[in-house]
């Protein structure tokens, strides 16, 4: 199995992408006509019109009616967090589990406007496709594989595993790759090997909920570091933290972060391995969401740069391929040996058959292609998205702008409480993602996550039309 090549309008629209990442297109500057760019490029109308498409769905330029294409000029991203959402430096005591409980219930029911849910519509996945490949792969199943896959998980689906990991320039080692049940349990599982209760753990601020569920089941402190909404974690101040604090270990999301978006560059990632190399700090890299990247190539994880086995790389097909099936990993370095252990103690096994399934569906050659159509789908979603909140929520509103990935972060006037805009907005039958869900101490109280992932879900442009009235009302 190989990851296939960019094609032809790929490869064009990465072409003009750099060009406008390098100055050479300005915001505002008219694209050469199709005409023109079949000429120079010796490419057909074809190729070109699914570039320039490419790149609207991207946010990087926009038509005009009997105009042409332009390169778009965007509102300035959201950056800095505000003075009162800077983190504190003490060690914080977790208890957000109840709160998470009782906003993710209430987002359970199909006929809630899911605007707080943290999963793409169930459609954008070959679930067809999956199912007959695991019939095909059931009907093959040797006895013995039930016993050779407890614990470490099939081979077939670790070799398919290490070749992509091969593919990103990371050569995994042949013992350390551990199957899970979902990332949930790689993330855990990788968390309890490198702490003790009462440990400190860095998290990024915001951070997903769920780190914070999961240090707080652990008996484990936070200690939040800024977040830059575009690059990811601030080096400067997490250097300090590592000086001022004993920390056990970091749980970060340096691609595409959950729930700003943030896309660490390459450069920022080695940085960040080798500072914690020096530290003697392991790192918990969560990347679920690293293969919905809005540009052409995967950006690399953290993993890539780890020369010191510290680094304990997650990941999952629930968010890019089976919702629902929990296939999940760890690539834990040098702590794999004790996060085999963990999960023998635990769980012992992953449930073989959705294993096979996803194998045998890797080995026909289809993911590729279904990742460029998903990744397009959900560019195209988040920008749309996107425009609907600069139209209708108040002014003052920011949101960033993010580089893949399907969640969109708010930051509301501050006169606006965000959980009772989201008792609001359940009272209305939508569902949001508040702030205070993704911090230790709750101080994003003027903050939302919205989910831009179900395109072609008729209720969200009235869902964000209302959600935008109920937040106006509050100021």
């Amino acid at each position: 199995m190989s990851a296939t090549a960019p094609t032809r309008y790929e490869q064009l629209a990465d072409d003009m992408a750099q060009a406008v990442r390098e100055g050479l297109l300005k915001a505002g500057d008219r694209l050469p006509s199709v005409r023109q760019t079949c000429q120079r490029r010796g490419v057909s109308p074809s190729t070109v019109f699914q570039a320039y498409r490419l790149l609207e769905a991207r946010g990087i330029i926009e038509a005009r009616p009997r105009s042409g294409y332009y390169v778009r000029a965007h509102k300035r991203p959201l950056r800095a967090a505000p003075l009162a959402a800077v983190p504190r430096p003490e060690a914080t005591e977790v208890a957000v589990s109840a709160l998470v409980f009782d906003i993710l219930e209430s987002t359970r029911d199909p006929a809630v406007v899911p605007l707080g849910s943290a999963f793409p519509a169930p459609g954008l996945f070959p679930l067809d496709e999956l199912a007959r490949a695991g019939t095909r792969a059931m009907r093959r199943l040797r006895p013995e594989q039930i016993t050779t896959a407890l614990a470490v998980g099939d081979e077939g689906l670790r070799q398919a595993l290490r070749r992509r990991y091969a593919l990103q320039g990371v050569p995994l080692a042949g013992d350390e790759l551990v199957v899970t049940n979902g990332a949930m349990e790689a993330l855990n599982l990788c968390l309890q090997a490198v702490t003790r209760p009462g440990d400190i753990v860095v998290v990024e601020s915001p951070t997903f909920y769920a780190s914070l569920q999961a240090l707080e089941r652990l008996g484990l402190r936070a200690v939040e570091v800024a977040t830059d909404p575009q690059e990811g974690v601030v080096l400067d101040d997490l250097a300090r933290l590592l000086v001022q604090h004993r920390v056990a270990a970091c749980w970060f999301m340096p691609n595409l972060q959950n729930p700003l978006g943030a896309l660490m560059p390459a450069a920022r990632k080695r940085a960040l391995v080798e500072l914690l190399a020096r530290h003697g700090v392991p790192l918990i890299e969560d990347d679920v969401y690293g293969e919905l990247y809005a540009d052409v190539r995967r950006p690399p994880p953290a993993k890539a740069f780890d020369q010191a086995g510290l680094v304990l790389h997650c990941g999952s097909f629930s968010k890019c391929l089976a919702p629902g099936y929990r296939v999940g990993w760890a690539a834990a370095g040098r702590h794999a040996p004790q996060v085999l252990r963990l999960k023998t103690m635990t769980s012992l096994a992953t449930s073989l058959p959705p294993q096979l399934a996803i194998a045998e569906y890797l080995a026909q050659g289809s993911y590729d292609r279904h990742l460029r159509r998903l990744r397009a789908a959900l560019a195209a979603e988040q920008q749309r998205t996107r425009r609907l909140v600069e139209r209708y929520f108040p002014a003052g509103t920011r949101v960033t702008l993010p580089e893949g990935g399907y969640f969109l972060w708010l930051e509301l006037p501050r006169g606006i409480d965000a959980l009772e805009l989201h008792h609001r907005a359940m009272a209305a039958g939508i569902s949001t993602a508040p702030g205070v869900l993704f911090s230790a101490d709750r101080r994003f109280t003027h903050h939302l996550r919205l989910n831009a992932g179900h395109p072609g879900d008729a209720r969200i442009d009235p869902a964000l039309r209302m959600l935008g009235r109920l937040a106006g009302a509050m100021l």
